[in-house]
């Protein structure tokens, strides 16, 4: 059976037997459009969740990188999964920024920027779903390195993305460990960099998906590497790993530092490109240095709340010291 057909089937079904009628008793029959939608995020996720359970944890069971001795830790990513992958993030974006960047989008468009999709600048590649989806795949897989790069880069976003690195227990759970403000931000430029490029809706949704399965994948409690050659071609748990470790991964260059390797999410060939590649690296101890007792001890806290919180904090104190040698 054709997958995208199966899958507008089951979202079709779903939205019907289930989010439609909630929607109706909820007094949200306005929003339905918005309700359609949010059920193919949905679907997504339950899939995701599904593999997740199933493949993933028993790669995780076959070779552990690390003996899981927090699980309180794991728990609390879990939580974040869940927000993420159930649509609950999604959701909240449909009716707060989403209605503004399609507004964006619409004046722009009334300003004279031209509507166009980046996969018609290659004649015949639209009537080729595989070839146009892969296009796209590479697109958003670059600006995702170069976000990436930027929450290392500028001092602010990284008191946001400092969160991600903060766990010291990775596994599979560990992808969606976020600070909200920092998904905001980067969900924020992908839907920008969607309506501009003219992606279609359920391409943009499988694009998303991949990438977060993978990186579900990159994050897992398992040695495994994919060779030579495929460690160049892929983003594997070792490869990854590594970008997590203390001192490799954020503070390359030193205590307070700001650098880093091995920021590719899908394909590596960014981090070769751009020189930020650590191929032949062992990994160690994730976490970032100054969680270590020897310098500082740095609480990033253990709980939903108190991470988003502690991250506003964080986030607020590098803005303070930013502006205060202005003012002097």
């Amino acid at each position: 059976m054709d997958p995208i057909a199966w899958f507008d089937g089951a979202q079709q079904w779903l939205f019907e037997a289930v989010v439609q009628p909630l929607m109706f008793a909820g007094g949200l029959a306005g929003l339905l459009e918005q309700g359609f939608r949010a059920t193919g995020w949905l679907l997504v996720g339950l899939l995701q969740i599904g593999v997740m359970l199933t493949l993933i944890r028993a790669l995780e069971h076959w070779r552990p990188a690390e003996p899981v001795t927090d699980r309180a830790a794991v728990r609390t990513d879990i939580v974040y999964t869940l927000v993420h992958r159930l649509g609950l993030f999604r959701l909240a974006l449909f009716f707060t920024l989403d209605p503004l960047w399609d507004a964006l989008v619409g004046e722009l468009r009334l300003a004279g920027l031209p509507t166009w999709s980046l996969d018609g600048l290659w004649p015949g590649v639209t009537d080729i779903a595989l070839v146009s989806f892969v296009i796209y795949l590479v697109l958003f897989d670059f600006i995702d390195y170069g976000l990436h790069r930027a929450q290392h880069r500028f001092d602010w976003w990284w008191q946001l993305h400092a969160l991600h690195h903060s766990q010291r227990q990775m596994t599979m759970w560990s992808d969606n460990r976020n600070h909200l403000l920092d998904d905001v931000l980067r969900d924020s430029a992908f839907v920008l960099v969607a309506l501009a490029v003219g992606i279609a809706p359920g391409q943009f949704i499988a694009v998303v998906a991949l990438a977060q399965l993978v990186e579900s994948l990159s994050h897992a409690n398992v040695r495994l590497a994919f060779g030579p050659i495929g460690e160049r071609l892929l983003v594997s748990p070792r490869f990854h790993r590594v970008h997590h470790g203390i001192g490799v991964g954020h503070e390359s260059a030193g205590p307070g530092s700001l650098g880093g390797h091995n920021f590719a999410v899908l394909f590596p060939v960014w981090d070769a490109l751009f020189g930020t590649a650590r191929w032949h690296d062992e990994p160690g101890p994730t976490g970032i240095r100054d969680q270590l007792p020897e310098h500082g001890g740095r609480e990033y806290g253990r709980g939903f709340w108190a991470q988003q919180g502690l991250g506003v904090v964080r986030l607020l104190g590098s803005l303070r010291s930013a502006v205060r040698p202005a003012r002097t």
